[in-house]
């Protein structure tokens, strides 16, 4: 394969080879610590806009699958690998890394030290860089240096869907009536709640409040979606109008914009939570569970409701990673509850929810 180089905006240069297509590809870059789900990493929205550093050695070695898909096409600027598998072994598998990036048109780098990319960017946070194939060195860092930057973009807006739609996968005679606000949400979320007999009805991020209430929900779901949360005044005003009518659970973004909603702020992280091994305490119950996280900004609680309080934490860095409210059904998580692949701890996520709707709406409908 062609020479390739990844180029950061603090100058650090890590030469490699051209994985997928050639061209140049720029973005933040992040990395992620899992050992597996890279196929629904590639497919995951709230990776739009960055350049995605896969911390695992081997990429590739059990091959692609149309199942594992979370949307409907890959979603990172770029990928970041040490190593492409060139032989798959799967049973389900269709398909080689490079034969899936080619397809679908992304540029990436393999041969990269990303030991070397995760501790600069542990050091010195997340930064833009660019994955190249017809630059040099500095010609790359030039143009690197004069991009926007990306907590500048509303990347929300790249992802979500045009026009409501209903999840054509519910089971047969759903008792429960769910409205989402698509801010980039995964499919796994989607298929969770269609499991435990709720249907579906997607709507774009800026839906009005009143858009989601002309459908008669029993509850209100604000999904995981990209980039940096203070971007989305018109998204957190709807949601303030929501909190209290139905019962509502947010995920991840949707759980920063519940929270500016009921008036706490939010940052953004050093390197962001990035992985499939982040312990998180309940702060009620005490119980702790390993969850799988993938965002860059946190929720800072000063200045939340006094209604509302903390209901996880990070037990890492102590960050905020859920809030609920006393005298509402409202609840939130910063991490992916669905955690397609994996861990499995926290789909108990989706049956409180669940129980939420009946006890408010008195069960079937």
């Amino acid at each position: 394969m062609p020479d390739a180089r990844l180029v950061l905006a603090d100058g650090s240069v890590f030469e490699g080879r051209s994985c997928g297509i050639e061209g140049r590809a720029d973005g933040e870059v992040v990395f992620n610590t899992s050992m597996t789900g890279y196929q629904e990493m590639l497919t995951d929205p709230s990776y739009a806009g960055q350049l995605l550093t896969l911390t695992y050695p081997m990429i590739g070695n059990y091959g692609m699958d149309p199942a594992a898909e979370e949307s409907s096409r890959t979603q990172p600027a770029g990928l970041i690998i040490r190593e492409a598998a060139a032989f798959p072994s799967h049973l389900r598998s269709q398909g080689s890394l490079q034969s899936y990036l080619e397809a679908r048109r992304v540029v990436g780098i393999e041969g990269v030290d990303t030991r070397a990319v995760t501790r600069r960017i542990r050091r010195h946070g997340v930064m833009l860089g660019t994955i190249t194939t017809g630059e040099t060195a500095a010609e790359a860092l030039a143009r690197v240096r004069a991009l926007p930057g990306y907590d500048d973009a509303n990347w929300v807006s790249t992802v979500t869907t045009g026009e409501p739609y209903d999840w054509d996968h519910a089971s047969a005679g759903a008792l429960y009536r769910v409205a989402l606000l698509d801010g980039g949400v995964k499919r796994n979320i989607m298929r969770s709640l269609a499991a435990r007999g709720c249907a579906i009805r997607v709507f774009p991020a800026d839906a009005a409040a009143r858009d989601l209430l002309s459908f008669d929900p029993d509850g209100i779901v604000l999904s995981p979606g990209p980039g940096d949360p203070r971007l989305l005044a018109g998204m957190i005003g709807e949601a303030r109008h929501l909190i209290g009518k139905v019962p509502l659970l947010g995920i991840c973004l949707g759980h920063q914009v519940a929270a500016r909603a009921l008036g706490a702020g939010t940052f953004k992280l050093p390197f962001g939570h990035r992985g499939g091994n982040h312990p998180v305490r309940d702060t009620v119950s005490g119980h702790i569970t390993i969850t799988a996280q993938n965002h860059g900004y946190a929720v800072d609680p000063y200045g939340l409701d006094p209604a509302a309080y903390v209901s996880h934490i990070n037990l890492n860095d102590q960050t905020v990673e859920g809030i609920a409210m006393r005298s509402e059904p409202l609840l939130t998580i910063q991490y992916h509850s669905e955690a397609c692949p994996g861990p499995l701890d926290n789909t108990v996520i989706f049956d409180r929810f669940v129980g939420l709707l009946a006890e408010v709406r008195g069960g079937v409908r």
